[in-house]
């Protein structure tokens, strides 16, 4: 292992630690200590997967898209600005935390975002990439706490994960999600990055669904932590546009042009 491999470690160690104990308006305040303002320009292709896909694993939130957006536009970093959301809306990621706002009201009651009137077009790849990453980062949390479940539960004198339903599904979200991380990896463009998210919302609503297969009843309470992890995935992707939409949104470009381009050099 090298010493730039060894500070690499160092770093996604420090932020883990951070955003498990930090999050909001708190955890903007300390990533921009830790120099995340000048990671995402010196290093954007490290910091934006390691910091995005972190936020999904810890459960943790900031408003650190508006940085990447924003950075892609060639604009400063550290404010706001209005993002696109699915059905033609758009939303406000605010820097202050829900608590200070109670007008927010979303399905995710933890993310101080409210629908505002649309901005001055911006950007969006960069954007897509990182919320791909939060969106495989949630979904690699989601199952870890289904296969948990199903190595600790017993039924009928077994183990959950001996049964080969469960197997499938936990196999089936392993694939979905590595799939998307491989996609996300490859995306460079506008097309691609917009295939990639939405790869990724898909992994993150097939992760979801199997998930609360798997846990059963437990699954649905309040109590246990998915719930928190699949009203942040249903949000996440609708930011910048759904799974569906930008699907049918790569389609037509490609219809249009009357070629699929190259996305990937094999």
């Amino acid at each position: 292992m090298t010493v730039y491999d060894v500070e690499l470690t160092l770093l996604e160690d420090t932020l883990r630690k951070t955003m498990t104990t930090r999050s909001g308006a708190d955890l903007d305040t300390a990533l921009t200590e830790l120099g995340w303002h000048d990671m995402l320009t010196e290093m954007p292709d490290l910091a934006v997967p390691m910091v995005f896909r972190l936020l999904g694993e810890t459960g943790a939130h900031g408003p650190f898209l508006n940085d990447v957006v924003l950075d892609e536009a060639g604009l400063p970093v550290g404010g706001a600005v209005p993002l696109p959301y699915t059905g033609g809306s758009s939303v406000l990621w605010d820097r202050i935390d829900r608590a200070t706002t109670p007008q927010y009201s979303t399905l995710d009651s933890e993310l101080p975002l409210t629908i505002v009137d649309p901005g001055s077009p911006v950007p969006l790849a960069a954007g897509r990439r990182a919320l791909g990453w939060w969106l495989t980062g949630t979904s690699r949390a989601m199952l870890s706490l289904a296969r948990t479940h199903a190595l600790g539960r017993t039924q009928f004198g077994r183990p959950v994960a001996a049964f080969q339903a469960v197997r499938h599904r936990l196999a089936e979200t392993l694939v979905a999600i590595e799939g998307a991380e491989a996609t996300l990896a490859a995306a460079t463009d506008d097309l691609g990055s917009l295939l990639a998210k939405a790869a990724a919302g898909q992994a993150a609503l097939t992760t979801a669904r199997h998930c609360q297969q798997v846990l059963g009843g437990i699954g649905f309470t309040a109590e246990h932590d998915l719930h928190r992890h699949i009203r942040r995935a249903l949000v996440l992707d609708g930011l910048l546009g759904s799974a569906r939409e930008l699907t049918r949104e790569a389609g037509a470009t490609i219809r249009a042009e009357g070629s699929a381009p190259r996305l990937v050099q094999l």
